[in-house]
């Protein structure tokens, strides 16, 4: 019984996330609908941002994806590089998720136009082996520096 459940959690966490990846359209996609985008979204050059996107309710892994995540920018790299969590339900970022395409929990490297997906990295490795999602966030983020 102890394996059935196991076994059934691992497959509805897969789906969740495989869903969450096919529902997204590509971020760097030519949007011709000349949305406003706020101050802070405006392209900057070697400008490296990371965005945590997650509904109000959020499990154990959620909160440590966020956790990891925040304190692996903080310890490499201070203020060069920014984090921000962002509530997708909440109206006030519905620009910010219209403009990734997001659908559900997501974790983003942006830099300008170029756009890294880690969310799933971020979720396998989160909560058993967070030292893995901070050099994973580390190497993509230097990539794009």
């Amino acid at each position: 019984m102890k394996y059935l459940f196991s076994s059934i959690s691992l497959i509805l966490f897969i789906g969740l996330f495989s869903v969450s990846a096919q529902n997204k359209t590509n971020p760097n996609a030519d949007n011709s609908d000349n949305t406003v985008i706020a101050a802070s979204e405006e392209k900057v050059a070697d400008e490296v941002k990371v965005y945590y996107f997650h509904a109000t309710r959020r499990c154990a892994t959620c909160e440590a994806v966020e956790a990891v995540s925040k304190e692996a920018i903080t310890t490499y790299y201070g203020d060069k590089v920014s984090f921000e969590s962002i509530n997708r339900e909440e109206k006030e970022n519905n620009q910010i998720v219209e403009k990734y395409k997001i659908s559900g929990t997501a974790l983003l490297v942006v830099n300008g136009d170029k756009v890294e997906d880690l969310t799933n990295e971020a979720f396998l490795n989160a909560r058993t082996k967070p030292a893995k999602l901070k050099s994973k966030l580390k190497s993509t983020i230097d990539s794009m520096m």
